[in-house]
């Protein structure tokens, strides 16, 4: 028998994944996790990152793109967030069409925020816990099994200290089977090796070697990371019970 989570997701796919997505369409899919907006509002909203230089210079913000990236934000204004065994589902389709690049087996909490979606690529088998902040004005890359947890920051762009309107951006890499803990800081241009780990409330201003623990402010080496001789699947990065949404 059909479920009344798997109805309403077979409905919000249809809708999601249609190549020409209106503003009709997302009342729709606005309505059905009860969020009631009217098509006028949609059709004059501009949302934050429309105004970053980069979305306007590159002109990266379709019609599509745009509602989308307001139903990301939506639902967590949404009773329906609080349903992990539909949000995640549904976060699934939208990354799926936000993000240049999204693999199987996503699972992301709520509070998840970023800028520039056409500019995050992500693996397969990633988990992306409460609060974290992708700043990807200048591209960030996540590989496959890679978990990055609570209120995690990741920036690929600065400023100058002279002149604010002077930008400089800088690509960020997480490789496979890497781990961000909790309040880590990733600064622009560092890439985080394979199956490494950064400590909680880190700030990283360099690139972390694979299979190690770097921490502190800045993050320095610790240590090696403890494997047992263990590498890539056999490490296990299983993030929910029972390997909750990683079945396929």
């Amino acid at each position: 028998m059909t479920t009344f989570f798997e109805k309403k997701l077979k409905l919000l796919a249809n809708l999601i994944n249609k190549k020409e997505f209106s503003i009709s369409d997302a009342v729709e899919v606005l309505s059905l996790i009860d969020i009631n907006i009217s098509p006028e509002f949609l059709d004059e909203i501009k949302i934050y990152s429309e105004y970053l230089p980069v979305a306007a210079t590159e002109k990266l913000y379709t019609t599509k793109l745009r509602l989308l990236h307001f139903i990301w934000d939506s639902l967590d204004k949404s009773s329906y967030s609080l349903a992990a065994n539909f949000a995640i589902q549904l976060r699934q389709l939208l990354a799926k069409q936000l993000f240049r690049k999204c693999g199987k087996n996503f699972i992301c909490e709520s509070g998840v925020t970023f800028n520039i979606p056409q500019k995050i690529s992500i693996g397969d088998n990633v988990f992306l816990n409460r609060g974290v902040f992708i700043d990807s004005k200048g591209n960030v890359e996540i590989g496959n099994s890679v978990a990055i947890t609570e209120q995690v920051m990741i920036f690929s762009h600065t400023h100058s200290e002279s002149k604010h309107s002077e930008r400089s951006y800088a690509p960020v890499k997480i490789n496979d089977y890497a781990k961000i803990y909790s309040k880590a800081m990733i600064l622009p241009g560092v890439t985080i090796g394979r199956e490494a780990l950064v400590a909680g409330n880190s700030v990283v201003t360099k690139d972390v070697p694979p299979n190690t623990l770097h921490g502190g402010m800045p993050a320095k080496y610790i240590r090696d990371r403890r494997q047992n001789n263990l590498h890539d699947k056999e490490l296990d990065h299983t993030w929910l019970y029972d390997g909750a949404f990683q079945h396929n």
